[in-house]
């Protein structure tokens, strides 16, 4: 089970920072990623991490402003969301893979086997 928190209302420049805590796992997953879906736009993409090594992909438009870490203990993910637009507004999800693939494909959506629920993002002034 993946559950996210952290969402919110908040002002154009501001910041928040997404939980996505796991649970019920042998957490031997191959990556963990966050996506985004804005009303009436596809999922997208915004962030993943490499369990066994940690390495780290960032979408082009978050590059910057998005980090995602871990904690020690390897049972919560988070998202650092840096200088806010209105374009982030969305639900954001947290997404685990248990399947190994390519990291040049971390973006697709059909490769996690497992969602959160999503916590929602709202950008406003």
């Amino acid at each position: 089970q993946l559950v996210e928190s952290g969402g919110g209302l908040v002002q154009p420049g501001g910041s928040l920072t997404l939980s996505c805590a796991a649970s019920g796992f042998t957490l031997d997953f191959h990556a963990i990623a966050w996506f985004r879906q804005a009303p009436g736009k596809e999922r997208e993409g915004v962030s993943c991490m490499g369990w066994s090594d940690g390495s780290t992909y960032y979408a082009n438009s978050v590059k910057g402003r998005f980090a995602i870490s871990r904690d020690n203990a390897g049972n919560t993910v988070y998202l650092q969301i840096n200088s806010l637009k209105p374009d982030d507004t969305g639900v954001y999800y947290c997404a685990a893979s248990l399947g190994a693939f390519f990291f040049g494909s971390w973006h697709e959506p059909g490769l996690y086997e497992y969602w959160g629920q999503g916590t929602q993002v709202t950008v406003s002034s």
